[in-house]
């Protein structure tokens, strides 16, 4: 009777329903690759533009590196990356959706790297 009931309840816990994963949605840096965008973090001191135009001239790849308004699922933090002024995650995101001008459009799921900005406080 009790191995009935173990293997009853062992069951329902095998049996829960599949959670859908959550999206978020925000213009974001997506790179091909982790080391790209540490190398972003490093030379970034607030322009955007110009921080990914040197990482992509390095890479000798237009493409290396760009921004896009996208909506994405976020994977787990890889790394913290730090330059004078701020510190950043860095993530592996999959973007499942890009910005048009009729709403977002589903788009084949692609992986990226991109950085998060980190607020850290003086203790």
């Amino acid at each position: 009777m009790k191995l009935a009931l173990h293997l009853g309840l062992l069951s329902l816990l095998l049996c829960s329903p599949a959670r859908a994963q959550e999206y978020e949605y925000g213009t974001a840096i997506l790179c091909d690759s982790q080391k790209q965008v540490e190398r972003y973090v490093s030379l970034f001191k607030g322009e955007e533009q110009s921080t990914i135009d040197a990482v992509n001239t390095e890479e000798q790849n237009p493409n290396a590196c760009g921004l896009a308004t996208v909506a994405f699922m976020r994977g787990p933090e890889l790394a913290m990356a730090r330059n004078k002024e701020s510190a950043f995650q860095i993530v592996r995101i999959l973007v499942v959706g890009v910005d048009t001008p009729t709403g977002i459009r589903p788009v084949q799921p692609a992986a990226y790297f991109t950085v998060f900005e980190v607020v850290e406080y003086d203790v």
